[in-house]
């Protein structure tokens, strides 16, 4: 009995050292650094050689490896699915959703640097962390803070040029030309003319990006106070990290508010590189465009009713609803109007994604928000109330591989309960958000010295006979 006991108490053992075991593995980012150098520039200086050394063993070790097979939906289908791209900052599962560098999002809000004891995370520790693979210290995410701070003054031929256009153009169109107006002082492109040496790229690039990133919420927020707010400015707080500073330009200085732009910049930061924005980023810097110039390319994506437009498209359905059917809408009545959107040829927005076959759990952190900051708030009860009519109704109509909500079923509302209630402006907050995740790749892209991306295309006269040979 006593062999039988032990026995089984070395087998527990044996399976908590296995499950630890795992456990690291799979979180091995959560380790702070052991570092205490302040500069994330010199971070990356030593870990870039590194991972060129690690990539050319990839290489050499498995670059004949398959990673699956094409078919001709695929070619048709818009490459979905195609494994063809190398992303470092991020990777999305189906099931589980996108992990930062191995890291789930509630990992994130566990471990990263926040504002205040069990706030959300500031944006500039997952900028860190997408750049670096590793968690930073507060001290250094206030030192990134400051760093930031110090690069967003903004030229005033960038207004002049968002001036130029009438007030009444959309948000997007307004924030893209701003963007292209500061690439007149891109330094990479200024090395590249000088003739830089290729394995100098990627610091230039990052001098780009991170002005880039710092000067983005002072154009964006100058778009939102042009067009919505009579043109009065409200200067940057020193005082005020990146999120927050966002948040009070815009007009907004409720600290929960603040908090809920913190989240909303860390969780729209990244979602792998196949996305149309992110996607768009990298294949326009593969031809050594600058960042301003490929940040741009991908906004104009990000733009499309397809992809970042939806956040808009989201909240405008909500409030249809409400006007049609009233604040406190039966169960009945919602699900009369969401087959009437259905029937009428259009698609209940907010619902569905392209890779995913779960809840995205971009949506679930908003909600846990939602939940401990405006529980009865009664277009977030309608939300609630929608994930529970609309998955079932998607999966009767057979015709969608993922019927739950995604991240822009539940942004709108968030932003409306604070006041922010402008839905064409909601793809310009989703850009600014995105431009980490963007120029974390750009940065790697040349210190990797990943090449032109030029994948083969067929016609359907190819397809066809190629097709005939082979059956």
């Amino acid at each position: 009995m006593v062999f039988f006991r032990s026995v089984t108490a070395l087998s527990r053992l044996r399976s908590r050292v296995n499950q630890q075991s795992r456990l690291t593995n799979s979180v091995r980012w959560i380790q702070m650094q052991s570092s205490s150098d302040l500069d994330l520039h010199s971070q990356l200086k030593e870990l870039i050689p590194e991972q060129q050394e690690r990539l050319k063993k990839v290489k050499s070790e498995y670059g004949k490896s398959q990673l699956g097979n094409i078919t001709v939906d695929m070619v048709i289908g818009g490459m979905r699915g195609m494994t063809g791209l190398l992303w470092e900052g991020s990777l999305l599962d189906a099931d589980e959703g996108i992990r930062f560098r191995g890291m789930t999002i509630p990992e994130c809000q566990k471990v990263l640097p926040a504002a205040k004891p069990d706030g959300e995370p500031l944006p500039e520790g997952l900028l860190w962390l997408l750049l670096t693979g590793k968690v930073p210290s507060k001290a250094q995410v206030n030192a990134l803070s400051k760093q930031l701070q110090d690069r967003a003054t903004v030229p005033d031929y960038v207004f002049k040029a968002i001036d130029a256009l009438p007030a009444s153009a959309h948000p997007m169109t307004q924030f893209v030309t701003g963007v292209m107006a500061l690439q007149v002082q891109s330094e990479f492109q200024k090395a590249y003319e000088k003739g830089i040496h290729k394995s100098k790229y990627w610091e230039p690039t990052y001098e780009d990006s991170l002005n880039l990133i710092a000067r983005l919420p002072v154009v964006a927020s100058y778009v939102y106070r042009r067009i919505y707010k009579d043109g009065k400015i409200i200067p940057m707080d020193a005082s005020l990290d990146y999120g927050a500073n966002y948040s009070h330009m815009l007009g907004f200085d409720d600290p929960k508010m603040q908090e809920l732009m913190r989240l909303y910049v860390t969780i729209h930061s990244d979602h792998e590189g196949g996305n149309v924005s992110a996607h768009t980023g990298h294949l326009v810097g593969s031809a050594l465009s600058d960042p301003y110039l490929s940040f741009a390319a991908a906004l104009n994506g990000l733009a499309g009713p397809l992809h970042g437009l939806a956040n808009q498209e989201v909240l405008l359905w909500i409030k249809n609803v409400v006007n049609e059917c009233g604040e406190n809408t039966t169960t009945e009545q919602l699900k009369d109007f969401i087959w009437k959107t259905l029937n009428s040829g259009k698609v209940v927005p907010g619902f569905g994604h392209g890779v995913l076959r779960k809840t995205d759990p971009r949506y679930t952190c908003q909600r846990e928000f939602a939940l401990k900051h405006l529980p009865n708030d009664p277009l977030f009860r309608l939300v609630s109330k929608l994930y529970e009519v609309v998955p079932p109704i998607l999966t009767e109509l057979g015709k969608v591989k993922n019927p739950w909500p995604n991240v822009d079923a539940h942004s709108g509302v968030l932003l409306n309960y604070f006041g922010l209630t402008e839905a064409r402006y909601f793809t310009v907050l989703f850009g600014v958000s995105r431009s980490l995740g963007i120029c974390t790749q750009l940065i790697w892209d040349r210190a990797l010295g990943l090449p032109l991306e030029r994948p083969k295309s067929i016609t359907m006269d190819w397809i066809e006979k190629n097709c005939k040979k082979a059956a």
